[in-house]
């Protein structure tokens, strides 16, 4: 008797713990339309280039992007994605993927897990995302292509700001304060000269 209460309480467990690891990532559905592209500030479609691990709770993966359907983004955009959440996936260089996105900041985008974002497989039987958003990848690329259209990316402008705060080597503050003494003595030398009291 015992033993069978001590086999039910271990089935039943065991039962809970396997629902509870099943329904971990449940995303709401999503329907290819312009309702749903409504919802994001940008949409491309890209392959990565390089992913930076996790730091802090977020990972980050710069695209090349191919084509540009909605919003502004260089030829090499930054998607921010956060790790250790429930439906987070793997990002890989080399992938090509349609992202579906808000922007963080200007120049990066925040990966939603839950968007409509979606991997390109190359053997069609893999993509799970058919099954789920109910149409393949190209039917994706077909829609966003006629609805949305093709757009620039943006120039790429250099960041000067990057060597902004950088502290001067002591050649160059040497050399900054004699310049500086220089124009002080050259000031008082002149005031002197033309403005006699």
């Amino acid at each position: 008797m015992k033993s069978n209460l001590l086999k039910l309480f271990f089935f039943a467990l065991l039962f809970f713990y396997s629902i509870s690891f099943s329904n971990a990532c449940q995303c709401p559905l999503t329907t290819l339309g312009k309702a749903e592209s409504d919802k994001y500030e940008i949409i491309f479609k890209g392959k990565i280039v390089s992913v930076t691990p996790c730091k802090n709770k977020f990972g980050v993966a710069v695209f090349e992007v191919q084509e540009l359907y909605k919003g502004n983004a260089t030829k090499q955009f930054k998607v921010l994605f956060e790790c250790g959440v429930e439906c987070a996936q793997e990002f890989n260089e080399g992938e090509e993927w349609i992202i579906y996105s808000k922007y963080k900041q200007v120049d990066k985008a925040l990966m939603d897990w839950c968007s409509r974002s979606r991997k390109f497989f190359k053997n069609a039987k893999e993509d799970f995302y058919t099954a789920t958003y109910g149409n393949d990848y190209y039917d994706e690329l077909k829609f966003l292509r006629q609805d949305l259209g093709l757009h620039r990316t943006l120039a790429e402008v250099k960041n000067y700001d990057e060597n902004r705060n950088q502290k001067p080597t002591s050649n160059q503050t040497i050399l900054m304060l004699a310049i500086s003494l220089g124009a002080i003595f050259l000031f008082y030398w002149l005031f002197k000269k033309y403005f006699k009291f």
